[in-house]
């Protein structure tokens, strides 16, 4: 199955910038990211899995013993996945449980899948440290595929959207201050918050990494997001605590993209 056009379904958000923030919106999002869920079924693999007694991975979360991204430069294809209830995250196929992911982080969660392997996927996560990864089985997912990746080039300070392989526009913004660098690597659209009364963007695409600087922003866990910013005099600069500012029109296009959207941080 594939997930709906940015243009032609809105309520599938996007993000490819990075930003650090703590907002009342964020934490409000977060109690609801993992929540009550319907219970395993009997036949379900998991079922004999003592849930309780493992981490959730959200956004808040730190799990030391998540498996580290082994390709952090290589582009996913697009799939993406959903969990459909709380499930055990792996360590390997057929391996340990070290935590839980639930189906709802901001919204819907959609994960990025990065490797394949027969009845299992290996996928990014939300939770520190930067480059989380965990293996899911297939059959506890939802899949769907997203056409586009977003692209930071941290050195040419620009965001690039492609969708099916083809540049659909391209933008000068603003990235991380020296002291607070945008991290780079792969990570992922997490989810879409819309809150007009934030002053500098009413919409905030958060991301799936985290500021390497900051453990915490204004009160929240330095979660790095894309988002728009009032002045454009900060775009081609390096200012921000870690997030990428982009214009109005590339964040109008980005907040369309599909949630689970693939994107690209590097150094170039």
């Amino acid at each position: 199955m594939e997930q709906e056009s940015a243009r032609s379904r809105a309520s599938w958000p996007v993000t490819l910038v990075v930003l650090l923030f703590a907002i009342s919106a964020l934490v409000l999002v977060l109690k609801d990211g993992g929540g009550k869920t319907a219970p395993e079924p009997a036949s379900s693999p998991t079922a004999k899995l003592d849930l309780t007694s493992l981490p959730m991975s959200s956004t808040t979360a730190t799990i030391k013993a998540a498996p580290k991204d082994p390709r952090p430069t290589k582009v996913p294809k697009g799939t993406v996945v959903h969990p459909k209830r709380v499930i055990p995250l792996y360590d390997a196929p057929d391996g340990k449980a070290f935590a839980k992911i639930g189906p709802k982080q901001f919204g819907d969660t959609w994960l990025p899948v990065i490797t394949r392997n027969r009845d299992w996927v290996q996928v990014l996560l939300p939770s520190k440290p930067n480059g989380s990864t965990g293996w899911l089985r297939s059959s506890e997912l939802s899949e769907a595929n997203s056409r586009f990746l977003v692209v930071v080039h941290l050195g040419a300070r620009t965001l690039e959207l492609v969708e099916d392989g083809q540049p659909v526009g391209i933008w000068t913004v603003a990235i991380g201050a020296a002291a607070t660098p945008t991290p780079v690597g792969r990570t992922f659209v997490l989810g879409q918050i819309v809150d007009d009364k934030q002053p500098f963007s009413p919409v905030i695409l958060p991301l799936g990494s985290h500021s390497d600087t900051l453990d915490s922003y204004g009160g929240g866990p330095g979660t790095v997001a894309l988002h728009g910013w009032t002045d454009p005099a900060v775009f081609g600069k390096a200012v921000s605590h870690g997030c990428v500012r982009v214009p109005d029109d590339a964040l109008a296009l980005l907040r369309t993209v599909p949630i689970g959207t693939p994107v690209m941080v590097d150094q170039a």
